[in-house]
C-alpha cells in the first residue's frame, strides 16, 4: 500500500466509507470498511492526516484513531458539503471530506476528551428533563382548560392547578382528576431528577476555578458556567473574543458586495446550547436593570435608553462572549467598572 497523506472516513453507524490520497490528491484506495475492520484497517496504515466530519460519534473515533499515532482533524459537515460532487453517496462524501481537509484555510473542530463529553452530557440529560417538564406542564394545562381550570403558564403556577384537583367543591369527572394526577406524578418525578442533576453541576462549578472566574461576569451562573465547561473549545483555537462569539452564531450575518457591507440578524450559525443559555442570561441582566437602574454611563445604559429589551439582551449576549473569551484566554475576573477582564 502506498503511502497516505489524507484518509477521509465517512462515519456512519456499522459500515464506513474510507477514502485515501496521496502527496498530489491523487486517489489510492475508496472501500468500505465494518465498524469492527476500521481500527485494524487505521492501524495499517502509516501515521498521517485523517478527517472526519465532526457528527456523532466522530469524538469518539477521533481519540481511538489518534491513539494509532495518526492526527485527527473534525471538520463541521456544512463545510465539506460544497466539495460533493454531484451524485451524494458515501464514496462521494468522503472523497469531498479530503478535499476539505486538504485547504490551507479549513477551520477545524477540537477533538474532545471522555471527561468533556461526560460534562456535556450531564448538561443534557438535564436540559432534556427540562423539556419534557415542560410538555407535561402545558399538557396538563390544555387538559384542565377543556374544564375551566385555567392557569397562567411557567412552573410556579403548577401549585395552582394542583390546588383546583384538590379542591372538593370542583366539578371535574374522576377519570380527569385521575389522569391528571398521573401527570403531576411525572411531573414530580422529573423535578426531582433535574435538582439532582442541579446539585451535581452546582458542585462542579462551586470546584473549578475557570468556572468560579466565569460566574463573575453578570448573567453567568453555575448552569452557564458549568455548559462553557463542557462544550467550549480551547480558547487557543480563536484570535480574539469577536471570533468566539461567531462560533456561538451571536453575530450578524453579512450580505456584503461590492465594498458595500451589510450587516444583518445574528447567524444562528453555531453552538445552540451556550447561545441560548447566553441570551437567557443577558435577558435576566436587562430585567434587572430595567427595574432597578443600569450603572450610569455604561454601555447598557445607553442602550436602554434606545433600543427594545430583546434586541439589548443578544447584543450583551455577543459581548459577554467575547469577555467569556477574554477570561479564559488571559485569566482574571470581570471588571464591571471597565466592562472587561482585569488580569
Amino acid at each position: 500500500m502506498e503511502e497516505c497523506n489524507i484518509v477521509g472516513i465517512d462515519l456512519a453507524k456499522n459500515v464506513f466509507q474510507v477514502h485515501a490520497s496521496d502527496e498530489i490528491g491523487r486517489r489510492l484506495f475508496s472501500k468500505k470498511v465494518s465498524r469492527g475492520q476500521l481500527l485494524k484497517l487505521m492501524s495499517s496504515i502509516k501515521p498521517c492526516v485523517v478527517a472526519l466530519e465532526a457528527c456523532a460519534s466522530a469524538h469518539h473515533w477521533g481519540r481511538q484513531i489518534a491513539k494509532l499515532g495518526h492526527e485527527v482533524k473534525l471538520i463541521p459537515p456544512i463545510y465539506v458539503k460544497p466539495f460533493v460532487k454531484r451524485q451524494k453517496n458515501d464514496a462521494a462524501d468522503a472523497e469531498a471530506i479530503v478535499e476539505a481537509a486538504s485547504r490551507p484555510t479549513m477551520r477545524f473542530v477540537a477533538v474532545k476528551s471522555a471527561d468533556q463529553q461526560a460534562a456535556g452530557m450531564a448538561f443534557k440529560t438535564r436540559d432534556l428533563f427540562v423539556r419534557q417538564r415542560t410538555q407535561l406542564v402545558n399538557a396538563l394545562r390544555g387538559h384542565l382548560a377543556e374544564h375551566g381550570v385555567v392557569a397562567p403558564q411557567g412552573i410556579v403556577h403548577l401549585k395552582r392547578l394542583k390546588a383546583a384537583l384538590s379542591d372538593e367543591t370542583n366539578e371535574l369527572p374522576t377519570t380527569v382528576i385521575l389522569h391528571a394526577e398521573l401527570i403531576l406524578d411525572q411531573i414530580s418525578i422529573l423535578q426531582s431528577q433535574i435538582e439532582t442533576l442541579e446539585k451535581e453541576i452546582l458542585a462542579v462549578s462551586r470546584k473549578e476555578e475557570l468556572a468560579k472566574r466565569l460566574m463573575t461576569i453578570p448573567g453567568i451562573g453555575p448552569i452557564t458556567a458549568a455548559a462553557l465547561l463542557a462544550f467550549a473549545p480551547d480558547p487557543a483555537t480563536f484570535q480574539r473574543g469577536r471570533d468566539f462569539s461567531a462560533w456561538m452564531g451571536l453575530t450578524p450575518r453579512q450580505h456584503s458586495s461590492g465594498g458595500k457591507e451589510r450587516m444583518g440578524r445574528t447567524s444562528k450559525m453555531g453552538q445552540r446550547d451556550l447561545r441560548r443559555l447566553l441570551i437567557t442570561g443577558a435577558m435576566a441582566v436587562v430585567r434587572w436593570a430595567a427595574r432597578n437602574g443600569a450603572q450610569e454611563g455604561s454601555w447598557l445604559a445607553r442602550m436602554m435608553d434606545r433600543k427594545p429589551k430583546m434586541l439589548i439582551a443578544v447584543a450583551l449576549a455577543n459581548r459577554m462572549g467575547r469577555i467569556i473569551w477574554a477570561l479564559m484566554a488571559h485569566g482574571g475576573t470581570y471588571n464591571s467598572h471597565r466592562d472587561t477582564a482585569q488580569a
